[in-house]
């Protein structure tokens, strides 16, 4: 059986200066493959997100002002397997406190905006001349330098950028913003597969390197994934709604109490689909009877499939299709669903988060949907308070007395 020593990332020290959702996720995913993240707040309060509603505490789930006992879920979720440590990088005694911890890290991981770590003074250049080895990775929302100098690199403004927009929704819609700020997670992903490599590099050549992540660039190679520039030019709308012509019948469909999504291009499970809407003599029809002619009428069979779904529940759509023709076919579930769902909440996938002083809360977090088979590696460990780790941390690795550790939170640098 797998131990907590069989983490695979066990004996990996990670110093985190990472704010928000895109920086803090990429240091989540390392802690809970077994690093050691020791992630530096500011003493004046920490990450924003820490001022995130909705807040849990004694009295339950609060949207209001936040009180004492009380700690976000963002924080909840993103701040688990992490050790918490104040630090002033604005003050001379606080920087070089970060470098003496950088000279006992193996990845240093900052999100920070474009110029800050240079300007703090703790930029790779820096943390370079006092840990040749250290891999350091640093995730932008637009580059460094940005194409976009002085824009702020919320998710919505490079789902913008990225073109991604201009492809969600329908033809006749507006753009549209992906349901999730896919910038932030997808970017830390990319990250985390950076820190991985430049870790095997290292172990080859024994040295470190710079790691780099564009949130824009991750959103735009994902956009070249369809090839929506030569669409463009045979006349292709960029936005399709539910449907994906190309594949077609490919979609999501009205049934009479939801949704359905299909998915029939092959030719078996395109005979089934057929033959279950009462329409089997289309497949030798030349408007649908191969993939090519079929993109190019995708609206009259989507609208012929729809006719059929609108007349039965979702469920009975999905037994005729998938049940009985095999065709694949699921019911579109809302958040709640897939939140209560007691598989997912078994493979890892999803778990409640845990107050690190009531407990289990009601409310459920990300978990780490990667799976060993010789390892174990879970969000497993509680968020703390703010700080929580300047003993263990200042203490234990960089030796400082209790009697120094106190002087400097007397003068804000912890």
């Amino acid at each position: 059986m797998a131990t907590d020593e069989s983490r695979p990332l066990e004996g990996i020290r990670v110093l985190d200066l990472t704010v928000a959702l895109s920086g803090p996720y990429a240091s989540l995913l390392l802690g809970g493959m077994g690093a050691e993240v020791i992630r530096v707040e500011s003493p004046s309060g920490g990450d924003i997100a820490r001022t995130n509603p909705p807040f849990v505490g004694r009295r339950g789930i609060n949207f209001g002002q936040r009180a004492d006992d009380e700690v976000s879920l963002t924080v909840l979720n993103r701040a688990r397997n992490k050790k918490s440590i104040t630090l002033n990088l604005k003050s001379q005694q606080g920087r070089e406190l970060f470098m003496r911890l950088a000279e006992e890290v193996d990845v240093v991981i900052e999100n920070l905006s474009e110029g800050a770590a240079a300007k703090l003074g703790v930029d790779y250049e820096q943390v370079r001349k006092r840990n040749p080895k250290v891999v350091y990775a640093s995730i932008k929302a637009m580059g460094e330098p940005s194409a976009f100098p002085g824009l702020k690199g919320m998710d919505i403004i490079v789902q913008a950028l990225s073109g991604l927009m201009e492809v969600t929704g329908y033809a006749d819609g507006p753009p549209t913003r992906c349901g999730l700020p896919i910038a932030d997670l997808v970017a830390p992903m990319y990250a985390v597969n950076g820190i991985l490599a430049a870790l095997i590099q290292r172990g080859r050549t024994g040295e470190g390197q710079h790691v780099q992540v564009s949130m824009l660039d991750c959103l735009a190679s994902w956009v070249a994934e369809e090839h929506f520039d030569v669409f463009g030019r045979e006349g292709y709308p960029r936005r399709t709604g539910n449907f994906h012509d190309r594949l077609a019948p490919f979609g999501v469909y009205r049934a009479q109490d939801g949704y359905v999504a299909i998915v029939a291009f092959h030719p078996e499970w395109m005979r089934g689909l057929l033959e279950a809407i009462g329409h089997p003599e289309l497949m030798d029809d030349p408007r649908f009877s191969s993939r090519g002619p079929r993109m190019r009428n995708a609206g009259e069979l989507n609208t012929l499939i729809e006719a059929w779904t609108q007349q039965r529940s979702a469920a009975d759509v999905v037994n005729e299709l998938l049940g009985k023709r095999g065709v694949p076919s699921a019911p579109v579930r809302t958040p709640a669903e897939v939140l209560q769902d007691r598989r997912l909440h078994e493979s890892g996938a999803l778990m409640n988060l845990t107050h690190p002083e009531l407990g289990e809360v009601d409310a459920v977090g990300m978990g780490l949907p990667i799976r060993f088979s010789a390892s174990t590696a879970q969000f497993d460990q509680p968020a703390t308070a703010l700080g929580a780790a300047n003993a263990e941390v200042y203490g234990g690795l960089l030796k400082l007395s209790p009697q120094e550790i106190e002087a400097l939170r007397e003068q804000g640098v912890v």
